[in-house]
């Protein structure tokens, strides 16, 4: 059985993890991030990858930096793996660690590359609003993501789901295909097919892109923000100077909206974005945008927690004609 030294941080990761341990393989070892104070009580707390080493009784490693950790480098030597797997380890590994195992280092990523390189593949999937994305195993050289590719699995993006929903599918998928990969490399079999030099990035996500822009922003594309930023920080708007924020909605063309609400024709079309069109507990939240409305589903308030609309209208007075900004 292949000796694995695995590499990973998120649940995206332990799933990987988890399968290869069920799976018999020899895990020498497992490098994790270092432990993040979290909450307001900045309690120390380990990854998903680390709690699951635990539980298992794995030996774990969490250097805070690896290009410059000699001892960390020999270590990696001393364990002489047959392969490095890394899943969503969050690190760019030097030239030193990739070369150590003699089958080669590789990585589970959570797009079709060359689509999507990067920090955020998946949450990148969404904000542009893709039907497809799938994972891609690869062998690992010192450029980001840009290494051969070994097996490609493709799905398709449902027009209603988020990123946590992906998240957790791929993370499955992907667990599989790694698991494929490794059969295939032991075998002798696995192809290495070069990637196109033509690509994309998924860099990592600025809080600044979470403030919708009613102004700028179609109905589908706040649709996207909505549901490419659940569950990672949420979608929001200012309203009377506090914050509100966006965890699912609906979008509607301007015709759609006139249909169902003939009486408020002359509010749909003269309305300036981010205008609230309707904002009734029996009927529902719809907003303005530069084209088409927003239905509302699920929102949340400052200091308050996610709610379905008609609960988030009778507790929070929303005036018709107000302005989010």
């Amino acid at each position: 059985m292949l000796k694995i030294v695995f590499m990973g941080t998120p649940d995206f990761a332990k799933e990987s993890l988890q399968l290869l341990y069920e799976n018999g393989y020899s895990i020498l070892g497992v490098v994790t991030n270092p432990d993040k104070p979290k909450g307001r009580g900045m309690k120390m707390t380990f990854s998903p990858v680390k709690q699951y080493a635990l539980e298992k009784k794995l030996t774990i490693y969490q250097p805070d930096n690896i290009k410059d950790n000699p001892d960390f480098i020999n270590k990696m030597r001393e364990l002489n793996p047959d392969v490095i797997c890394v899943v969503a380890y969050g690190k760019i590994l030097p030239k030193e660690i990739l070369e150590i195992p003699k089958l080669g280092s590789i990585n589970l990523h959570g797009s079709i590359l060359p689509k999507y390189r990067g920090a955020a593949p998946i949450q990148w999937a969404i904000l542009n609003g893709d039907t497809t994305t799938g994972v891609t195993t690869m062998y690992m050289n010192e450029e980001m993501d840009s290494g051969d590719i070994i097996l490609k699995q493709e799905v398709n993006i449902d027009k209603d789901e988020t990123t946590g929903e992906l998240w957790n599918r791929l993370s499955t998928i992907g667990a599989n295909l790694l698991i494929e990969t490794l059969k295939m490399i032991i075998d002798g079999k696995a192809p290495r097919i070069k990637q196109s030099k033509e690509y994309t990035m998924a860099p990592i996500l600025k809080k600044e892109i979470a403030k919708i822009s009613w102004t700028n922003q179609n109905a589908e594309s706040i649709k996207n923000l909505v549901r490419g930023l659940n569950p990672i920080m949420g979608a929001y708007s200012i309203y009377h100077g506090k914050k509100l924020k966006f965890w699912k909605v609906n979008s509607i063309s301007i015709d759609e909206m006139i249909k169902k609400f003939p009486d408020n024709e002359e509010e749909i079309i003269t309305s300036l974005p981010g205008t609230i069109i309707i904002a009734d507990s029996k009927i529902g939240l719809y907003i303005k945008a530069k084209e088409g409305i927003i239905q509302g589903v699920e929102i949340q308030s400052e200091n308050s927690r996610r709610m379905n609309w008609d609960e988030f209208l009778r507790g929070n007075a929303l005036e018709v004609k107000g302005i989010l900004e």
